[in-house]
């Protein structure tokens, strides 16, 4: 009989270590060390050799290009997520908050997937049945999709080496338990053991698996750093509860770029894909109004436009407050204090608040100058035209920045219906004459100028 002992396991980083440890030696995280029970015997080697599956050396120029096919999955913006689909062999992780769409966006590609693709959905968390009651929701009736409700991985490797399909889900790997491993289901050993097994399975037998991750209380994805590591691809699940979009971001992927996003909604019947997120974040804006200004931000190659609303009101305490959504808070901070030291706008006395209408992230120095406009726009009571758009990056010395992709950004917002752009100086004479002739464009190089370019209307 295999002899057991007692480690302490990092949640955060996975380090391991013969003693309790109350701040971790490898990440620097407190109470983060656990107590878990572990085999002499070897773990992932055995299930290794329970896959008949014989690894050769191949020079690179033997390697044909089929190895890099991918899989479409019927919905535009996964693929444009993945880099324009699943790639054989690939194991990709999908993180999210609970409710947010995980397993019903991948039940939902099971559909289009299942028309010439054998499908396996692996649940731990819901029996076959519940499966069917969701997956009538969804309106997935394909023939191709066999549902396995189990959480051992041996007998689950067993199943994919006999059923041979063609897709593997996994749903989630913090259900999944391998009998060799002591600890319980969702342990760092487990999560770490069960997604080594999964990745060995996928690339002996060149099965594309998605595997679903739960997030802990501060949002990262449940278990050790390096089951992000050990992956191909992370994806995160972004959205707040009381919106119904949902953005889809890839946080790691070997296959593609990690800048693209795709935007979803979240309706009756499932997840909905919207190809035109700026139409979405626009839709509703008040006119006549001040305090709101139209931001244009890069999301990997697509621009995207969003409504920012600032509002300024005289404070009701000896410290002003600030708050911010949708925008980084210290960022705010510094803009606020170069408006008061550059263009002589105060508010010290003010409360200021900063929104991004539609859970809209922006994380982008472009957005600078949107946020400048919508304070001031509110300070001074000043209506920001409904057909203007601003974007730059604000220096400290009041000096407006150029920015990357302007010419993407102004026909995105010509497209829309915008008859005039403030953009950054030092990016006007590189956009095209065309451009220039069909849009009031103006080159602004401090926040001065930009102002005034709003009175100047």
């Amino acid at each position: 009989m295999a002899k057991s002992k007692s480690i302490y396991v990092c949640s955060a980083c996975g380090f391991e270590s013969g003693k309790w440890y109350g701040k971790c030696p490898e990440c620097g995280e407190w109470n983060t060390m656990t107590e878990e029970l572990q085999t002499a015997s070897s773990k992932v080697s055995s299930a290794r050799k329970s896959i008949s599956a014989v690894q050769q050396v191949m020079k690179l120029k033997d390697i044909t290009g089929d190895v890099e096919k991918r899989i479409s999955t019927g919905i535009k913006e996964f693929d444009r997520v993945l880099g324009g689909g699943i790639v054989l062999g690939s194991l990709v992780l999908i993180s999210g908050d609970p409710g947010i769409g995980k397993s019903t966006i991948l039940l939902q590609i099971c559909e289009y997937l299942g028309r010439d693709k054998y499908v396996l959905y692996v649940s731990g968390e819901e029996s076959a049945n519940q499966i069917k009651l969701r997956a009538n929701r969804l309106g997935v009736f394909t023939d191709n999709l066999a549902i396995l409700s189990q959480t051992d991985v041996g007998t689950i490797v067993e199943t994919i080496r006999t059923e041979k399909p063609d897709i593997v889900i996994i749903d989630s790997i913090q259900t999944m338990t391998y009998e060799e491993c002591s600890s319980s289901a969702g342990s760092v050993t487990q999560v770490r053991e069960c997604t080594n097994i999964f990745m060995y399975t996928a690339k002996s037998f060149g099965i594309p698996i998605f595997v679903v991750g739960h997030v802990n209380k501060d949002g990262a994805i449940a278990g050790p750093k390096v089951l992000e590591h050990i992956v191909d691809t992370v994806l995160y699940f972004e959205g707040e509860r009381n919106y119904s979009y949902r953005i889809l971001r890839g946080v790691k992927n070997r296959f593609g770029s990690t800048n693209e996003i795709g935007v979803f909604q979240m309706m009756q019947n499932g997840l909905q894909e919207v190809e035109n997120p700026s139409l979405l974040m626009l839709s509703g804006r008040p006119k006549n109004t001040s305090g709101t200004c139209v931001a244009c931000v890069m999301e990997g190659s697509r621009p995207i436009l969003a409504e920012v609303q600032g509002l300024v009101t005289a404070t009701g305490f000896g410290t002003p407050r600030r708050m911010s959504t949708g925008f980084d808070y210290n960022r705010m901070a510094m803009l606020l204090a170069v408006l008061e030291k550059r263009a002589g706008y105060y508010f010290n006395s003010m409360d200021a608040y900063i929104n991004v209408v539609g859970g809209l992230k922006l994380d982008e120095p472009s957005a600078d100058l949107t946020v400048a406009m919508a304070l001031v726009s509110s300070l001074k009571d000043m209506v920001v035209n409904e057909n203007v758009i601003a974007f730059g990056e604000i220096g400290l010395a009041g000096e407006i920045r150029a920015v990357s992709h302007c010419e993407q950004r102004v026909s995105e917002a010509h497209r829309l219906g915008f008859e005039r752009c403030i953009i950054p100086f030092h990016n006007y004479k590189a956009l095209p004459k065309e451009l220039k002739v069909n849009v009031d464009i103006v080159p602004v190089r401090t926040i001065r100028d930009a102002f005034k370019a709003l009175t100047e209307e």
